[in-house]
């Protein structure tokens, strides 16, 4: 049956039925002729269908069906009562676009004349003779096992290969990535504030097989939790877990905005969001699962000499401050306004052992909250003992909540001058108190302190803080070098 002799005639009572095949316009309402066949159950050869009519994205329906059009006239049957039905394995296939044919279209070979073969011109004697090359053999078993190449053409071709050979590897040079900078220590350092490339690799010997338990995040709502090994094929992104540590450090230490991250590693702004938030959180959990407060006895035992008037000085603290941006709201203003940096700020303790490592962290506070409230909610208290001290600035007044002795510069208190005895305390307590301060500054060579925190990083910064804290004892050496040969 044809579309030429088909003839569509409206008729009395006719059905609702059409068919869902593209460019057919069959309706049992004008036409008796013709029969309106469901799509088989059979899985196998409803596939076959679907793809024999060509149309995705519809759903199939009892009501969805194929008119007779489509089927060979052999594929129909009519029984006694004059029902038309198809036989088993019926499947459609004459349509608009085969022209309601199933003749196979010739190929292009067979369509058009192929051209007479050009005969062999013989080159003239004087001509230089071409080289013979040897030839990949392939599918062509008649063909010659050398072919003839001009070897001026030959040698163009030779040389256009080592050019982009040449500028392959300047590619493969020019992406941004570890082992980019892994010859130079001085990148090393200013992208991850490690002194060089064998510190960063000890370190991510370390942590590198409990990355293989990381809990990505991988959107607001929704964490994927990998519990096996991974490799490039099987990762969420197609950066290695180390150029992961490697942009995340970077970020730390240069401050750059997510955007310029993501044009340097070549992945999307909101995949670098998500690194940097699953290593923050990632590095706050496994390194702050490490006891790093040192117990009385192992600070005496590396107690330098200069502290020998103050040896049961079990921590120096400080506060610092990072500024982050204003919020809109005037009550959250109130709260994170700091009157003594004048701008809204974060602020955290830190505490630092005699000898020079960081062994405390608070979390980060409102910058309106004082020392001595910061001190009481920091959790400290529970660490020391009444046989410990500690040692601190002038606005520290924690006498009352340190349940040991407090080291602090004295306060000229209705006096002109500070008494001799005073004033040499109060030089010697510096002398020593200011190495925590260095502590902080190096915490704070990462470039992404020194700029103004925006508040949409605001939910992470405290991981990324503490990070940053942890990071400074394995990427920095003693504060005194004097310290390295006497501890």
């Amino acid at each position: 049956m044809t579309a030429n002799v088909t003839k569509f005639m409206k008729i009395v009572n006719g059905s609702n039925e059409h068919c869902c095949v593209p460019l057919c316009s069959a309706s049992g309402r004008y036409n008796s002729s013709l029969s309106f066949h469901c799509f088989p159950k059979n899985v196998s050869l409803r596939a076959k269908w679907i793809h024999q009519v060509r149309r995705t994205g519809f759903t199939i329906t009892q009501h969805t069906k194929v008119c007779s059009r489509h089927f060979k006239p052999h594929e129909i049957v009519t029984s006694k009562k004059g029902r038309r039905a198809l036989v088993a394995g019926a499947v459609p296939s004459l349509f608009e676009w085969n022209n309601y044919s199933t003749k196979e279209r010739p190929g292009v070979w067979e369509r058009r004349a192929r051209p007479p073969s050009p005969e062999r011109v013989l080159e003239p004697a004087a001509a230089a003779e071409p080289i013979a090359l040897p030839m990949v053999m392939d599918h062509d078993y008649e063909a010659s096992p050398t072919v003839c190449v001009d070897r001026q053409h030959y040698e163009q071709l030779r040389q256009e290969i080592d050019t982009l050979r040449e500028q392959l590897k300047i590619c493969h040079l020019s992406k941004f990535g570890l082992q980019r900078f892994a010859s130079s220590p001085e990148d090393i350092r200013f992208y991850t504030r490690f002194p060089s490339y064998k510190h960063l690799m000890a370190f991510w010997s370390l942590i590198s097989t409990a990355t293989s338990k990381m809990i990505r995040v991988t959107s607001r709502d929704k964490r994927a939790t990998s519990t096996v090994t991974e490799s490039p094929v099987t990762r969420p992104t197609k950066l290695l877990a180390i150029d992961e540590l490697f942009l995340f450090l970077t970020y730390l230490s240069t401050g750059c905005t997510q955007r310029e991250l993501a044009h340097r590693f070549n992945i999307h702004r909101t995949t670098v969001s998500r690194i940097i938030v699953t290593w923050a959180n990632f590095l706050y959990t496994l390194l702050g699962s490490v006891c790093f407060w040192m117990s009385p006895a192992a600070v005496k035992d590396n107690l330098p000499p200069e502290f020998n008037a103050y040896s049961d000085t079990q921590v120096i603290l400080d506060c610092t401050e990072l500024r982050c941006q204003t919020p809109s709201s005037l009550v959250l203003q109130s709260e994170v306004f700091s009157h003594y940096k004048s701008h809204c700020t974060f602020k955290a303790m830190v505490g630092m052992s005699p000898h020079g490592a960081l062994t405390f962290i608070s979390p980060l506070f409102e910058g309106s909250m004082s020392d001595k409230e910061i001190f009481r909610q920091s959790g400290i208290q529970n660490l020391l003992t009444p046989d410990t001290a500690i040692m601190v600035d002038k606005g520290f007044l924690v006498d009352d909540l340190a349940p040991g002795t407090v080291y602090r510069p004295a306060f000229v208190i209705q006096r002109a001058q500070m008494a001799e005895a005073d004033v040499l305390e109060t030089q010697s307590i510096a002398r020593l108190r200011v190495h925590v301060e260095r502590l902080i500054r190096r915490v704070k060579e990462n470039k992404l302190f020194e700029t103004t925190i925006p508040l949409a990083i605001s939910g992470s910064i405290n991981q990324i803080f503490t990070v940053a804290c942890l990071l400074s004892n394995f990427q920095n050496g003693p504060l005194v070098k004097t310290w390295a040969n006497e501890v």
